[in-house]
């Protein structure tokens, strides 16, 4: 499956997508329509310093340096770009931006060391989908590794299946009604939660 074909699967999976990032879309202008969907940061090289950037996914509102791990960057031909915290959020950006093209995408290398995993591009990356691990935004990983002999090793390990980008990608999309099933269940469950212990408080 080549890059195109993988992104046309965001035709299956639009009002689910949509319904997501309303979900955290901020007000601003052209809100209710396509264009509150739109990357607002634009940068020539996005992937530097990504952090500082867009320290907080903008489809679900989470710290991409807690997530440093599972964190994307989607660079779009017009130089706008999204720093999400998973390739599930980056799923929702390239489905909610069908007529942008990406010209880069980076996510970070879980074979690298270190506190903060550097980027790579996905095109020279190997992600294992599935296995022990946690996922992020999901409960069928997809972890990135910049060498294919790191993502083996980490098979043999945690099991899952070897994958290409345009594979995860397609793995993303699977899951991705399950997913967002799991979400919003999870953010009911916080929100009543810390309902009642406001009200503790109050009393």
């Amino acid at each position: 499956m080549n890059r195109r074909e993988a992104l046309k699967l965001s035709l299956l999976v639009g009002a689910g997508l949509a319904a997501t990032a309303q979900a955290s879309a901020a007000q601003c202008e052209g809100d209710g329509t396509p264009m509150q969907f739109t990357p607002k940061k634009s940068d020539g090289k996005p992937q530097e310093n990504d952090i500082d950037k867009a320290p907080k996914c903008p489809y679900c509102g989470m710290d991409r340096k807690q997530f440093h791990h599972s964190r994307m960057v989607v660079h779009y031909s017009d130089d706008l770009y999204d720093g999400t915290c998973s390739l599930h959020c980056a799923a929702v950006s390239l489905s909610l931006n069908l007529d942008r093209d990406p010209k880069a995408i980076w996510v970070a290398d879980n074979a690298a060391a270190g506190d903060v995993k550097p980027l790579v591009e996905v095109d020279k990356a190997s992600f294992l989908v599935g296995g022990s691990q946690k996922g992020v935004m999901t409960k069928r990983s997809k972890v990135a590794y910049g060498s294919a002999e790191a993502a083996k090793a980490s098979q043999v390990a945690n099991g899952g299946e070897l994958a290409n980008f345009d594979q995860a990608l397609l793995a993303a999309h699977t899951d991705m009604a399950g997913d967002v099933a799991m979400i919003r269940k999870m953010r009911t469950e916080r929100r009543k939660k810390m309902m009642e212990s406001t009200m503790e408080h109050s009393h």
